[in-house]
């Protein structure tokens, strides 16, 4: 693509409807997983004893190992759900818009 046609692109306002709700959903789920960790360190810092206390009675295994590979697991799953509308909905938003600037459509 040639500078031109980048520049009418960018200039689109289809295109920066599109970039301003990327960004929105971006960093949406960007804080909600900051806040998920947030409040698992402070849960650690602040009742460290919840997190300590095994999930049955004569277990090893504390609630602090679930909710821990929770939090990692929601992390992954948070990404994966952005990275799915980021190439589908969003990508298919920008393939429009480049080709009506190009004429093709």
């Amino acid at each position: 693509m040639d500078k031109q046609t980048a520049r009418k692109v960018l200039e689109n306002a289809e295109f920066q409807k599109m970039a301003r709700q990327k960004a929105m959903l971006g960093w949406g789920f960007s804080a909600v997983v900051f806040f998920m960790y947030v409040a698992f360190i402070w849960v650690i810092g602040s009742s460290p004893e919840l997190l300590k206390m095994p999930v049955s009675s004569d277990g090893i295994t504390t609630w602090g190992i679930y909710i821990g590979v929770f939090v990692i697991v929601f992390s992954f799953v948070t990404t994966g759900i952005y990275v799915r509308i980021a190439n589908g909905k969003f990508e298919k938003m920008t393939q429009e818009v480049v080709n009506s600037v190009k004429g093709e459509k």
